[in-house]
């Protein structure tokens, strides 16, 4: 016969001004088996719908940095009297290219917070679904737009910006409710590792399309795609395991023995806490500093292959997916050894958090100013490839980061963390555009510089600056809710058992 108080947490052995957390539930039952048939979980097949959802997010976001370089190229064209003479279909110069590559960012901006805030009341799973599917509808009008006016197709990006800006924290709140403690790493990972993968994927995709059938056929074909994705996940993935008809009561027990009862409760977001936390600031940082260089080069290496390097449009699109292709792979090993260290012990959350992200950026900082310093053909795109590899292990620090501090807020925290991070889509792409004005290497080297700089800010305020433990904050206690053993109160900063 077990001990009903030991089955219960009374208020007197619970310490509320403590880091003392509920980040573990002992299982006494049937434990759910990890199994690398993903079909058979149902929180593996929501991570797999979730990455393809995000190759639909940064396909849909990118390919205009493939497209504009086909709008802008120069060809031969002959006129009424015969004369042949080379003319773009847009005349655009390069501050002209910056704003329409950075209004994208204009919309962005604006709905990360507002997107965590409604995705921690309601839960993330339409608004997940709704943000990418807008998005790739208004793409598919994106010839349409550029055809009437420049300013008509800024305006449309930023339309879709205002509705691609819910999309991560939306994932965040969709985790709290599905995630296991210990699987957060490598779901995360997996999930966020779509982004890369849909760059991977984009950018050269796009070079083909646009040489192939016109650079009006990128947008329709990703499009179509994000379209018919969206659908497909309103179909499939439910808002949680108590709100899915098809989970086992194996799985559905193991996730909630974990992270508690995904029933919908009153969630008051400390503010005043969320923003002065020294925690907070240091996601926030890192989450800059690792935007900054992704945004960088994502909007602007295809055109600095092609200006600075003598790559074609073609060549160009295929070397531009290389970086993000080693992005992907580094991401998914990166998530699987964050996790796995924490099982085994030999690193608590807080230490995998910190070195894995820092380690990261002390890389990319060096093999960005190697960029710039060699300015080669092949070594540069190695150095490139590297730098922006070796994010997929800082992913596994800053962006996992808000579920360790407080998984009820995680959200709302990546939604802050995201507004901040969006601004170096706006910026660089601009700074960008002043800089290379002639298309110069060494103008090249400045962006490079500059690049290497922001990523060596954001490795010293991680460093300092991250936590790991739930927040004094973000503890919320359900004095009546049954568990599982009596050592589910586990005292522990570094959320280790």
């Amino acid at each position: 016969m077990r001990n009903e108080e030991s089955d219960t947490i009374s208020a007197d052995n619970i310490n509320l001004n403590s880091t003392a957390t509920l980040h573990r539930r002992e299982d006494t039952g049937t434990q759910d088996e990890l199994t690398w048939k993903f079909w058979q979980k149902r929180r593996y097949i929501l991570v797999f719908m979730a990455f393809l959802g995000f190759i639909n997010v940064y396909a849909l976001r990118l390919n205009l940095s493939v497209g504009i370089v086909a709008m802008t190229e120069l060809k031969n064209v002959t006129l009424e009297n015969g004369t042949v003479v080379e003319q773009a279909e847009f005349d655009w110069d390069s501050k002209q290219q910056g704003l329409v590559l950075s209004s994208f960012f204009y919309g962005y901006i604006w709905t990360p917070v507002i997107g965590g805030i409604i995705a921690s009341k309601i839960g993330g799973h339409y608004l997940f679904g709704m943000g990418i599917g807008v998005t790739a509808f208004l793409t598919l009008l994106t010839p349409l737009a550029a055809g009437l006016n420049i300013y008509v197709l800024v305006a449309v990006r930023i339309i879709e910006g205002i509705f691609e800006g819910v999309t991560y924290p939306c994932i965040h709140a969709i985790f709290s409710l599905w995630a296991p403690i210990y699987e957060r790493s490598r779901m995360a990972s997996f999930t966020f590792a779509g982004s890369y993968v849909g760059t991977v994927i984009a950018l050269p995709l796009s070079g083909v399309l646009a040489v192939s059938w016109g650079w009006e056929s990128v947008f329709y074909f990703f499009g179509a795609v994000g379209c018919v994705w969206c659908i497909a996940w309103l179909i499939i993935i439910k808002a949680s395991p108590e709100a899915d008809p098809f989970i086992s009561e194996e799985e559905k027990l193991h996730i909630l023995r974990s992270i508690g009862s995904s029933e919908k409760k009153k969630i008051k977001h400390p503010w005043k806490a969320i923003l002065t936390s020294t925690a907070v600031w240091a996601i926030i940082s890192s989450h800059f500093a690792e935007n900054w260089g992704f945004y960088t080069l994502m909007t602007q290496l295809p055109t600095f292959l092609k200006d600075s390097l003598g790559f074609d449009l073609g060549e160009s699109g295929f070397l531009s997916g290389v970086p993000y292709l080693t992005m992907s792979c580094l991401m998914a090993v990166g998530g699987y050894l964050a996790d796995w260290t924490q099982v085994k012990g030999y690193l608590t959350t807080r230490q995998v958090r910190r070195y894995f992200n820092c380690t990261a950026f002390l890389g990319q900082t060096v093999f960005m100013m190697l960029a710039a310093y060699l300015l080669h053909p092949a070594w540069s795109v190695v150095c490139i490839s590297l730098a922006v590899g070796l994010g997929g292990f800082a992913l596994c620090g800053f962006l996992v980061n808000p579920l360790d501090l407080a998984p009820n807020h995680a959200s709302v925290i990546f939604g802050f963390s995201n507004t901040f991070a969006t601004i170096p889509g706006i910026v660089s792409p601009l700074l960008t555009g002043f800089i290379v004005s002639s298309k110069s290497e060494s103008e090249w080297q400045i962006v490079f510089y500059i690049t290497a700089a922001i990523y060596l800010f954001g490795c010293t305020m991680y460093w300092f600056f991250c936590k790991a433990e739930l927040q004094p904050w973000a503890q919320t206690f359900s004095l009546d809710q049954p568990i599982d053993s009596p050592k589910t109160c586990v005292k522990n900063p570094d959320n280790t058992v």
